[in-house]
């Protein structure tokens, strides 16, 4: 098995919405607000989040919630 950056360090919205629990309009708007992590142009028509960025976004609305 090969190493795919693409898969491994970039998440596409279809998984981020699947891991954080809001739309995908929340989150743009979230992310205008600089309260979420920016999207990274990955190419000419793809657009992608840097997992690790998620991950840690994620990390610390748990964290707050306790």
């Amino acid at each position: 098995m090969s190493y795919n950056p693409i898969k491994s360090d970039f998440m596409m919205s279809d998984e981020v919405v699947a891991r954080v629990p809001y739309s995908r309009a929340h989150l743009y708007r979230l992310e205008d607000q600089g309260e979420f992590p920016k999207r990274k142009r990955i190419g000419a028509n793809r657009i992608a989040w840097v997992r690790a960025e998620i991950e840690q976004w994620l990390a610390e609305r748990m964290e707050s919630q306790s």
